[in-house]
């Protein structure tokens, strides 16, 4: 990784494309991405790590399931974070379209270690591009 400073709202302007995240910076064994989201994601889980999301623009939602099966919503705007611990099935989803950040490990899958159903076209299933 490059060590120069990345300017996030610069880097979002490099790409067009939904849910496919880009790395802009590693710290230690984790990545730091950044995404364009529109639409629904995909229900997925990541067992062993959690993953924590800003919403850098627009409004972001995370529907989460419990392991009763209920679902809730949390709803986010710019500024906002939110954690959503490891093993806890949730799906992204951004009706108006918004930018995040996420840190995760490197490595971490964008559909997780199991996901429901199959992938849509707009979802990239990927362990996060590089931005350069």
């Amino acid at each position: 990784m490059d060590t120069q400073p990345v300017n996030l709202t610069e880097a979002l302007a490099t790409f067009d494309d939904v849910y496919s995240p880009r790395v802009v910076a590693r710290m230690n064994d984790y990545d730091v991405r950044i995404a364009h989201a529109a639409g629904d994601h995909v229900w997925h889980v990541h067992d062993d790590t959690d993953e924590f999301f800003l919403v850098l623009d627009g409004r972001f939602h995370i529907a989460l399931r419990a392991a009763d099966g209920s679902e809730r919503t949390v709803e986010l705007g710019r500024g906002d974070t939110f954690v959503v611990p490891k093993g806890t099935e949730h799906k992204p989803s951004a009706p108006d379209g918004a930018s995040i950040l996420m840190f995760e490990p490197t490595g971490t899958l964008s559909t997780g270690d199991r996901h429901e159903g199959e992938i849509p076209d707009h979802v990239d299933s990927t362990v996060g591009h590089d931005l350069r």
